[in-house]
């Protein structure tokens, strides 16, 4: 979700992009409810978007409006001393409203944590997890092996890793790691975020080899879509049964999330 109206949801001093002028609207929930009746969505999670760092007023907004179909995202700066008690406070006034605490750290953003092996990076990770947050992971395959410590540490939280881990920023060798992630209970992967790997929408059927290569790594019950057309779950896992395709469509996240 993103605002035009930039004095009422100012972006954060510390924001790693601006959106575009084309991805502000007057009224961004509006644009969205019209979207979900179009593609046939019932419920949604609005990821919390950085460049309102973490001033999350804008997607509480959203989600007050319509806490029926909505709910969203936590971001705090791990660099920040005072985030765990940040979040601690944000889940006490809107508990009801957030389902995940964010992670942000691969190759072209490194702004955010300098290892997840940090002891303030591993607070902030344990703290969202007793508060009963996914750990979402927007993350590059060069910090999977790092994180999957912490995943394996904490098998009692829920792990999300964002965007296929954004396998371009990283090696072969490195992207071994998050595969490798697989092999941890807890921890789920996101069909998302294609349109960062190729430009042919809105199905981005070119990069099916990769996608069906991850999915089949972490299996039907932990794969869940996440942005796009939910027609990408079809048309990338055309080989697994309709069941298990309405898993990814929302099954599992139903199922996590409690909506």
């Amino acid at each position: 979700m993103f605002s035009s109206d930039t004095e009422k949801y100012p972006f954060h001093e510390k924001a790693a992009y601006h959106p575009q002028q084309d991805m502000r609207f007057s009224d961004p929930l509006a644009d969205y409810l019209a979207r979900m009746e179009e593609e046939g969505i019932d419920r949604a999670v609005l990821v919390h978007p950085e460049p309102y760092g973490d001033d999350h007023r804008l997607a509480l907004d959203c989600v007050a409006a319509r806490p029926d179909l909505f709910k969203t995202t936590a971001l705090f700066y791990p660099k920040d001393d005072d985030a765990p008690a940040k979040l601690r406070a944000l889940v006490a006034d809107h508990g009801d409203s957030l389902v995940a605490f964010r992670f942000h750290a691969h190759e072209g953003k490194r702004e955010y944590l300098d290892s997840f092996r940090d002891a303030n990076v591993r607070e902030l990770w344990r703290t969202a997890g007793e508060l009963g947050l996914i750990i979402e992971l927007h993350i590059g395959p060069d910090y999977s092996a790092q994180a999957a410590e912490l995943a394996r540490e904490f098998p009692e939280f829920t792990v999300l890793v964002d965007h296929m881990a954004e396998a371009k920023y990283g090696s072969g060798p490195e992207f071994s790691d998050t595969i490798r992630m697989s092999e941890l209970d807890n921890v789920y992967m996101k069909l998302s975020g294609l349109n960062h790997y190729a430009t042919d929408e809105p199905l981005f059927e070119s990069v099916i080899p990769f996608s069906r290569w991850v999915a089949d790594s972490f299996g039907p019950d932990r794969m869940v879509w996440g942005s796009g057309t939910p027609g990408i779950v079809d048309a990338h896992m055309a080989h697994w049964s309709t069941e298990d395709r309405a898993k990814v469509k929302g099954g599992n996240l139903r199922r996590l999330l409690g909506f």
